[in-house]
């Protein structure tokens, strides 16, 4: 009993530093991002003297901040509707029906866990230059190159992946009863799939719409790679930004853009946590 106490104490000390580890540098973020500039010369590390917004306002105008945040919203949302569209279904079959070469695709979407986006990231900027190339004729400014729908379609094709095996391992715990159900009532596949097996697997759809957001959102290298004019996304503005700040000194404006990157992925998460756990424990497959 005593050494379970102490087994208690020591995670939950562990996980309170981790914690810890994650807030403080948050919330000193957050204070830092409406800070004027004469104070991070003065004391770095005290509170603001007041709530100076301008940061803020000239992250948005002057940093183009605001255009950053419409394209990384443009992409991860598009990325997210793509991937939805062809990984459910994909997934639901591969989980629920026998036919001839299921094997063999189940065995290739699962090997693409092991292959990491950011080593082809160079063969798939060259395999759309060359289909610029081949376009040339109908469209001499390049179609593929430094286009957010093209980047959304890239983003999609990565993290199937990853979808397919979150989701078809979910829609294997399903008992086989509602769909008989369904085809006594007289319905298709398509509609049991829509109307009963994908409400159920709401806790899975929404983990992996949190996970792959996080991904889409946060990307540097693809967004890098395949923007190379004038769109960009936020982390690829973020560190624009992040060096023009450091050549101005002017830190405010640095840590507001670090806030505007950070907002959307927590309210996120603040809004589907609660179905998080229950699509994690779920999921992962049974073969």
């Amino acid at each position: 009993m005593k050494s379970d106490k102490t087994y208690k104490w020591f995670i939950y000390v562990i996980l309170t530093l981790l914690a810890l580890s994650i807030v403080v540098p948050m919330i000193w973020v957050l204070l830092a991002s409406v800070k004027q500039k004469s104070e991070f010369y003065g004391d770095p590390w005290g509170l603001p003297a007041g709530v100076y917004l301008q940061n803020y306002f000239d992250a948005f105008t002057d940093a183009h901040m605001g255009s950053y945040l419409l394209n990384s919203l443009f992409t991860t949302v598009l990325g997210l509707a793509i991937l939805l569209v062809v990984a459910v279904p994909a997934a639901y079959v591969l989980a629920r029906y026998r036919f001839r070469g299921r094997q063999i695709l189940h065995l290739l979407f699962m090997g693409g866990l092991f292959i990491n986006v950011n080593y082809i990231v160079v063969p798939i900027f060259l395999m759309l230059l060359d289909g610029d190339r081949w376009l040339g004729g109908w469209f001499p400014d390049g179609l593929l190159i430094d286009n957010l729908a093209v980047l959304s379609l890239v983003y999609a094709a990565t993290a199937i992946p990853f979808t397919i095996y979150l989701l078809s391992g979910y829609f294997q715990t399903i008992p086989e009863v509602f769909e008989e159900a369904a085809a006594m009532d007289g319905c298709s596949h398509v509609r049991t799939m829509l109307s009963i097996m994908a409400p159920m697997a709401r806790p899975s759809i929404v983990t992996v719409i949190l996970f792959n957001f996080l991904a889409f959102w946060n990307d540097y290298i693809i967004a890098l790679t395949l923007l190379p004019g004038p769109n960009k996304t936020l982390p690829v503005g973020l560190l624009n930004l992040m060096t023009a700040q450091k050549a101005a000194a002017n830190y405010g404006r640095l840590y507001a853009g670090l806030v505007i990157v950070m907002v959307p992925a927590l309210i996120l998460y603040i809004l589907v946590q609660r179905r998080l756990v229950e699509g994690m424990t779920a999921g992962g497959t049974r073969e």
